[in-house]
C-alpha cells in the first residue's frame, strides 16, 4: 500500500462552472430508499490534471467516474447496481483475476425475515425476531442502529436479487442460532448464484468492471473529502511489484466493499494471536486487510477487529470452504447429530449459534492438546437436499454406511454409546421436543434407519465481524469527530458492528446486499465535487 496520501489545494477548485444536477430524494434509515430522480451522468471516463500541494506539480487523474466501488462481492455489486439505477456512472474494481471474492465461493445462503417461502410453509417471522436472534448471537455487542437497518432491509434486498435474475430453492432452511427457519439458498448452493446474475445485469446496464486492479490508497482534497483512489492496473496477486500505478477520480464518492481479512495472517494474528498459520480458512487467497488499513490511515474508526469467527461446519479433510461445509449446514446439523470421536456421545446443540458450536468443537482435544475431530452424520432422508454430498463422497471427505454399527466401527466409536445417543435423540424427535441439549427438533427426522452419511468436523477461520464504523447511511465515520468522512462509504465485511461477537449463518449475504444498496443510493444524494467540472476535463 502506498505511503503517500495525495491532497488537493483550495485553488484546485478553480472553476465554478458545473453540470446542473436534479434534486434527489433522501435515504430511509430503515433500509429502504425513496425513489431518487435520475441524475445526469457522464458515463465516458475522462482524464484531467489537478494541482498537487506536496510537489507543486500536477496530479493526473487518468480516468474519472461518478462512483468507484472497490470490491465485487455481494456488497460491491449491490452498491454498484443501486448507484447506477440513479443515473450515475460506476466503476467496480477487483484486485483478483476472478470477480466475486468470498461471495462467489460461499454457500449462497441468505437470511430473509418474512420471505414468501416462509409464508408458504406457515413459518411466522419478522425483522424484529431476526433482530433479537442476531443480538443474542452477538452477545449484545452489536451496533444496534446498523442491525436495525440490516434486518429491516432483507425483504427488499431479496426482491432486488430476483429483479437481477437470482434463483432460490423453493424451501426454507433452519441455520444454527436462528429461532425459526429463514434461510433461502440459491439453486446452485453457492454465492455464485447471486454474483453471476447480478454482474451480468450490471454489465448490461453499463457498469464498468476492471479485474486485476488493486486499490492502493485514497486521494483527498484540502477538506479531506475523498475524491479518488490510487490503484495498480494489471496487478497479479500476490506480486506487489506487478501493476502500473493509476489515479481514478470519483465525482460523488468511493464505496469500499473490499471484504474481510481472514486470509491476512499477519493482521489477523495481531487481532487474535490464537489464529495461527496452521489454522485453515474458508476464504479465498485475496481476503486481506489493505482496504481496512487504508481507511484507518485517513481517520476511520476501527470496530471490534479482534472478533473473528470460525466456521464450525468445516472439515479437516479438505482445504478451504469445501463440500463438507454445505453438507453440514443443510443436512448434518439440522437433520443429524455430532458426537465426540472418543465417546460416541453428543456434546453440543447442533443448531446453536456459531460461536457456541465453535467453542465446543475446539474443546475436543486429547491430553497433548491435539484435535480430536468430531463426527457429524445423518441418514439418506436427512441428506436428500445436500447437493454437495456426491462431491464429498467422490473426494472421500464424506463416507456412506449401511448401518450405524458400520459407522461406529469405521471411526472407532463406542457402538453402545452411539446407539443410546441415537435412540435418545429419536425419542425427542418423535415427541417434537425435549432434546437434552436444547436442539429444536420440531422439524427433524428420525435416525433409526440407514444408510448413513458421516463427515469429520473442525472449524476454520471464516468471517471477520470487525471493520470500520459506518452510520445507517453506510458513510464511514471519522474516529476523532464521529462525523462522516466525506466521499467515503463502506459496506459488507469490511465494516464492523452489526454482528457483534458472532455472526449468525446466512446473515453475511443480508448484510452485504442491504448495506451495499444503501451505500449506492445515498451516494447518489450527494453533490458532485466541483473539482470535476466539465471544463476541467477532457476525454481519455
Amino acid at each position: 500500500m502506498s505511503n503517500s496520501k495525495k491532497t488537493l489545494p483550495p485553488d484546485s477548485i478553480n472553476n465554478p462552472t458545473r453540470r446542473s444536477f436534479l434534486t434527489k430524494g433522501a435515504l430511509l434509515a430503515t433500509g429502504g430508499v425513496m425513489s431518487l430522480a435520475m441524475a445526469p451522468a457522464q458515463a465516458t471516463p475522462v482524464t484531467i490534471n489537478v494541482p498537487e500541494t506536496v510537489t507543486g506539480g500536477r496530479t493526473r487523474f487518468h480516468q474519472i467516474y461518478d462512483v468507484i466501488v472497490v470490491g465485487s462481492g455481494f456488497a460491491g455489486l449491490a452498491a454498484a447496481l443501486e448507484a447506477k439505477s440513479h443515473g450515475l456512472s460506476v466503476l467496480v474494481i477487483e484486485k483478483m483475476a476472478v470477480f466475486g471474492g468470498n461471495s462467489t465461493i460461499n454457500g449462497g445462503a441468505f437470511a430473509v425475515a418474512g420471505s414468501p417461502q416462509q409464508k408458504e410453509a406457515g413459518i411466522q417471522d419478522s425483522p424484529e425476531l431476526m433482530y433479537q436472534d442476531m443480538l443474542k448471537a452477538g452477545r449484545g455487542l452489536n451496533h444496534r442502529d446498523i442491525l436495525h437497518v440490516l434486518v429491516n432491509g432483507t425483504q427488499e434486498a431479496y426482491e432486488f436479487t430476483l429483479k437481477h435474475g437470482v434463483r432460490y430453492k423453493p424451501f426454507v432452511q433452519h441455520f444454527g442460532g436462528h429461532s425459526v427457519p429463514r434461510t433461502l439458498q440459491t439453486v446452485e448452493s453457492s454465492g455464485a448464484g447471486i454474483i453471476m446474475p447480478m454482474r451480468q445485469s450490471a454489465q448490461k446496464l453499463g457498469i464498468i468492471f476492471k479485474s486485476r486492479c488493486k486499490f492502493e490508497s485514497f486521494i483527498q482534497d484540502n477538506q479531506q473529502t475523498v475524491v479518488g483512489i490510487e490503484v495498480k492496473e494489471n496487478y497479479y496477486f500476490p506480486d506487489e511489484n506487478s501493476g502500473l500505478q493509476k489515479n481514478y477520480g470519483a465525482r460523488y464518492g468511493v464505496i469500499m466493499c473490499s471484504g474481510g481479512f481472514s486470509n491476512d495472517l499477519r493482521f489477523r494474528m495481531i487481532q487474535d494471536p490464537q489464529l495461527v498459520s496452521d489454522l485453515d480458512t474458508t476464504n479465498h487467497q485475496g481476503a486481506t486487510a489493505e482496504g481496512i488499513l487504508a481507511m484507518l490511515k485517513i481517520g476511520a474508526t476501527p470496530v471490534q477487529l479482534d472478533l473473528i469467527q470460525l466456521g464450525p461446519w468445516s472439515s479437516p479433510d479438505e482445504k478451504g470452504f469445501g463440500n463438507v461445509s454445505q453438507f453440514n449446514t443443510i443436512a448434518g446439523y439440522p437433520m443429524g447429530i455430532m458426537v465426540d470421536a472418543r465417546t460416541g456421545k453428543r456434546f453440543t446443540n447442533e443448531l446453536a449459534d456459531r460461536k457456541a458450536r465453535e467453542d465446543a468443537i475446539l474443546a475436543q482435544r486429547d491430553e497433548q492438546g491435539n484435535p480430536v475431530y468430531p463426527i457429524c452424520f445423518t441418514n439418506k432422508e436427512g441428506a436428500k437436499n445436500a447437493q454437495s454430498l456426491p462431491a464429498a463422497l467422490k473426494y472421500q471427505v464424506a463416507w456412506q454406511f449401511d448401518t450405524l454399527k458400520q459407522l461406529a466401527d469405521h471411526f472407532s466409536l463406542p457402538y453402545d454409546n452411539l446407539q443410546k445417543e441415537v435412540d435418545e435423540y429419536n425419542t425427542a424427535v418423535a415427541n417434537g421436543g425435549g432434546d437434552r441439549l436444547g436442539k429444536d427438533v420440531s422439524r427433524a427426522i428420525s435416525l433409526a434407519e440407514g444408510p448413513y452419511f458421516a463427515v469429520r468436523v473442525w472449524p476454520k477461520v471464516h468471517y471477520t465481524m470487525g471493520g470500520v464504523q459506518i452510520n445507517p447511511n453506510a458513510q464511514v465515520l471519522n474516529s476523532l469527530s464521529g462525523n462522516p468522512i466525506q466521499g467515503l462509504y463502506a459496506a459488507g465485511e469490511v465494516t464492523g458492528g452489526p454482528h457483534g461477537a458472532s455472526r449468525l449463518g446466512s446473515c453475511a449475504v443480508a448484510d452485504g446486499l442491504v448495506l451495499g444498496r444503501i451505500a449506492g443510493a445515498h451516494v447518489a444524494t450527494q453533490t458532485a465535487n466541483p473539482l470535476f467540472s466539465t471544463s476541467d476535463s477532457d476525454n481519455a
